[in-house]
């Protein structure tokens, strides 16, 4: 299984959330995983919702699951100054992710590993952010709840974890940014180990 994966083609502004959708609906991806997962940037101001909901701190230490491009990663270092990691399959994502954060100075908080996210290990992280289907979320609703230490906060984006109630969750309208249309709605999920909502 591929953490996510980089699209050898790009979904226009409108149809970034209604291809994964579609994906969803037309059964493309296995409910054990077995597929891999598309890489769809989240817009910087969700990204910078996401961390803030996570409320990070000095001392906090973030895992991105399906980095990506590594913004998440980067953002987290750059703004909080904290040690980030991205985990990511696509090699060429991760040469990426390595390049961006040489630009933005951050190689000496960051780190970018080519690993299955639904074997890696999370339990250093105090945060971890996603951005996945419901069926991965849904497997790794477990090894958050037992592997992540008490107060470690879970972010994700568009996609709940079935079962798990989330501690609060947002809609936030984006601005016609990368892959998002203007007015298009995002909803970031926040959980805490050991505390319900």
């Amino acid at each position: 299984m591929a953490a996510q994966t980089a699209a050898r083609y790009s979904f226009g502004p409108y149809l970034r959330v209604a291809a994964l959708a579609a994906l969803l609906g037309a059964g493309a991806f296995s409910a054990r995983g077995n597929e891999e997962i598309p890489f769809v940037p989240t817009p910087i101001e969700v990204v910078d919702r996401m961390l803030d909901m996570a409320e990070m701190k000095p001392g906090d230490v973030l895992y991105d699951l399906g980095s990506g491009d590594g913004r998440i990663v980067i953002r987290a270092a750059k703004r909080f100054g904290v040690r980030a990691v991205g985990i990511e399959m696509d090699p060429e994502l991760i040469q990426l992710s390595w390049k961006k954060a040489r630009e933005e100075g951050v190689t000496h908080l960051v780190e970018f590993r080519r690993e299955d996210a639904l074997k890696a290990d999370v339990s250093p992280a105090t945060v971890v952010t996603l951005y996945m289907f419901p069926w991965f979320n849904r497997l790794m609703r477990p090894v958050f709840q037992t592997r992540l230490r008490p107060g470690a906060r879970v972010v994700a984006h568009d996609f709940g974890i079935e079962g798990w109630e989330p501690a609060k969750t947002e809609k936030l309208r984006s601005s016609a940014a990368e892959g998002s249309p203007q007015g298009h709605e995002h909803t970031i999920y926040l959980w805490v180990v050991g505390k319900a909502p």
